[in-house]
């Protein structure tokens, strides 16, 4: 069988749709740095709520942080809905981090 039996020509793109999909990938990797640098940070404050016995969850920070979020997304006119729940992905995450290292900590 032909390898390139199913490979269609590419139409040239245009220009415009080029570096608009350029622009793209480049914030793309620049949130997935920004995620992973996030992740260092908050591993850090999972670390730090192990050794002083503080619960992995925060639900009065995460509150105001979903208030200050939906705020910058309004102003950046983005749908706050969407940023509400792109956080509560993320903090949903750091929430099974922060577990996980409280779970793996010396007990006190």
């Amino acid at each position: 069988m032909d390898q390139h039996a199913d490979q269609q020509p590419k139409a040239a793109l245009p220009p415009e749709l080029a570096a608009l999909r350029s622009s793209i990938d480049n914030i793309d990797a620049a949130l997935v740095h920004l995620l992973a640098e996030r992740f260092k940070c908050t591993q850090r404050v999972g670390a730090l709520k192990a050794t002083t016995g503080l619960p992995p969850a925060d639900p009065a920070r995460e509150a105001t942080q979903i208030a200050r979020l939906r705020r910058l997304a309004e102003d950046a006119h983005l749908d706050p809905d969407f940023a509400e729940k792109f956080l509560a992905f993320i903090v949903a995450e750091v929430i099974r981090h922060h577990v996980a290292i409280r779970d793996a900590a010396p007990q006190r």
